[in-house]
């Protein structure tokens, strides 16, 4: 009974993996979930049975039919209970254009909770204070934009005031984003340059997304700082 009750389980959020993501090989499932790449199988041949439309691409992986939604999603005291503490903490971020979205989306979220979970949330709201950030400014509000510029490949002109109070006009290709000492940072190809640079967030003074796109870059984030690590042992 317990086995099935897990099996279940790990049916569901195979489901809610599906929907979140476009892709998602039987390996990933199987790591994620504990259970050999086989179980993994059976579980995607369960699932086709009961009349979920997943899609298999040979070689890549498996994904939702487009077009086919499940009903809204429900969570767990624990999830729920996540999402308003991280709520807290995005509330201190420097970047107002994140916080802005993360409010939107979590109101959202509320609106499909249980009745008993919005007074539980709403109770523990009150009760969690998020201090580690004394400065509690909104010093940026370019995150948003600058991850769709990611992901959509999209050239970004920027107007940079370095720390030295440097000001320049860049053209660049954005690649990722980091946080670090509560500082976002972009890394992007910059054409004036011709390299890889990292930019503070908040020290850039204007963006303007252009419509022309960039190739994909071809390394990963990971081959990024292994590739500064050596520079660095090499300066």
């Amino acid at each position: 009974m317990e086995k099935e009750k897990h099996r279940l389980s790990r049916l569901t959020q195979i489901v809610t993996q599906l929907q979140s993501n476009k892709l998602v090989t039987a390996r990933t499932l199987a790591e994620k979930y504990q259970v050999s790449v086989r179980t993994i199988y059976r579980d995607i041949r369960t699932l086709e049975n009961s009349g979920i439309p997943i899609v298999v691409e040979e070689g890549r992986g498996y994904s939702l039919m487009k077009g086919y939604n499940l009903p809204p999603v429900m969570f767990t005291e624990g999830e729920a209970n996540a999402l308003i503490t991280a709520e807290h903490i995005i509330n201190k971020n420097k970047d107002r254009s994140l916080v802005e979205n993360y409010e939107n989306a979590i109101t959202k979220i509320k609106s499909v909770l249980k009745h008993s979970q919005k007074e539980k949330i709403d109770f523990l709201n009150n009760r969690i204070q998020y201090r580690e950030q004394v400065e509690n400014k909104n010093t940026s509000k370019y995150l948003m934009s600058i991850q769709t510029c990611i992901t959509n490949f999209q050239l970004i002109s920027i107007r940079y005031k370095s720390l030295e109070n440097n000001v320049t006009n860049r053209v660049i290709e954005p690649f990722a984003i980091y946080n670090t000492q509560g500082n976002w940072l972009l890394i992007a190809f910059c054409r004036l340059r011709k390299d890889y640079r990292s930019f503070r967030i908040d020290l850039i003074q204007n963006i303007i997304v252009q419509n022309e796109k960039f190739e994909p870059h071809k390394i990963t984030l990971e081959e990024y700082f292994l590739q500064c690590q050596k520079k660095t042992l090499h300066s």
